[in-house]
C-alpha cells in the first residue's frame, strides 16, 4: 500500500515561505535547485515531508507533451492564479511499476521521469540525491497534481538533524481535497492510492486523503474553501505534533481538535499524535 511521501506547497516567494514555516516551529533544509526551473526547501518529518517550492528559473521549464508531464510547467501554471498545496505525492518502491498500475486502472499517465539534484547536508557537505517519478492526471482537477516518488539515495536524503522541530512535528496526518461532488473523483483516487475509500476517506499506509465538499472543509478547518472554478483543489493539511505547547503559543485559530493557520493559500493545521 502506498503512503503519503510529501506535499508540494507552491508559493511565489521562497524566502518568505521559508521564514513563515520557520516561525511556525519547523526546521527547514537549505534551498536547493531542480534542473527544471523550480527551487525548494524541505520540512523533513518521519518518512514524509513538506516541499516548500517556487519557480526560480522560469527559462529552464520544459513544456509538457502528451507523453511527458512537466513538473515545472504544472507549478508555474498553478502559481499564475494560486498559492498553496499544488500536488499530492505518494511513496514508491518502483515508479515504473506504478506507471503501469495507473495505466491499467484507466488513469491518464505519462512516461516516468528520472532526475537528480545536489543537496546540502547539515555539515555543509554537497551530495547528489536522485528520484524517479510517476505522474497521473485527471481532467476534472487540472490544478491538482498527483505522482509517486521513488528515492535512489535515501541515505543522503533523510537526515536526523532536519527532523528535529521546535514544534515537535512528526508526520502528515491528513491532506484535504475539496470538490463539489467527491463521488466523481473516487475512481481516479482509488486507482492512484491503491485503496478503496471509506465514504470519501482514503486511508493510506501513512496519512489520510480526505475529499470534502466546500462546507465540510470549512467546518473541519475553520477556513474558507478555495475557489474551484478550475475543478477540485487541495485546500489544507494537518501536521501531527508530539506536543501542542509550541503552537499553542502562536495564537492560531482553533477548529475542533486542530490549531489552524491560513498560510500562503492553504490551511495548515496541527493536532497532537502519539509519536511511534
Amino acid at each position: 500500500m502506498r503512503g503519503i511521501d510529501h506535499l508540494v506547497i507552491a508559493g511565489r516567494d521562497l524566502d518568505a515561505m521559508r521564514l513563515a514555516y520557520a516561525q511556525l516551529g519547523f526546521t527547514l533544509t537549505s534551498r536547493a535547485l531542480h534542473p527544471f526551473g523550480t527551487g525548494n526547501s524541505l520540512v523533513q518529518l518521519d518518512n514524509c515531508f513538506l516541499e516548500i517550492l517556487s519557480v526560480v528559473e522560469p527559462d529552464r521549464i520544459v513544456q509538457p507533451t502528451r507523453e511527458n508531464f512537466s513538473f515545472g510547467a504544472f507549478n508555474r501554471d498553478f502559481l499564475d492564479r494560486h498559492e498553496g498545496v499544488s500536488m499530492l505525492v505518494l511513496d514508491s518502491r518502483d515508479a515504473r511499476a506504478d506507471q503501469q498500475a495507473f495505466k491499467a486502472a484507466g488513469l491518464d499517465t505519462y512516461e516516468p521521469f528520472d532526475f537528480s539534484r545536489k543537496a546540502t547536508l547539515p555539515d555543509g557537505e554537497q551530495v547528489t540525491v536522485g528520484f524517479s517519478l510517476a505522474f497521473a492526471t485527471n481532467p476534472q482537477m487540472p490544478r491538482s497534481g498527483f505522482f509517486t516518488c521513488q528515492q535512489h539515495a535515501p541515505q543522503y536524503f533523510w537526515r536526523p538533524e532536519y527532523q528535529k522541530h521546535p514544534n515537535s512535528a512528526c508526520t502528515i496526518e491528513e491532506v484535504c481535497l475539496v470538490a463539489h461532488d467527491p463521488r466523481k473523483l473516487r475512481p481516479f483516487l482509488t486507482g492512484f492510492t491503491g485503496v478503496e475509500p471509506e465514504k470519501n476517506c482514503f486511508r493510506t499506509s501513512r496519512g489520510t486523503l480526505l475529499v470534502l465538499r466546500p462546507r465540510e472543509f470549512e467546518m473541519r478547518y475553520g477556513m474558507r474553501s478555495p475557489a474551484m472554478d478550475e475543478g477540485a483543489r487541495f485546500a489544507g493539511f494537518t501536521v501531527g505534533v508530539a506536543d501542542l505547547g509550541f503552537v499553542n503559543g502562536l495564537g492560531l485559530k482553533r477548529a475542533g481538535i486542530r490549531l489552524v493557520k491560513d498560510l500562503f493559500g492553504t490551511a495548515i493545521a496541527f493536532s497532537r499524535v502519539k509519536r511511534q
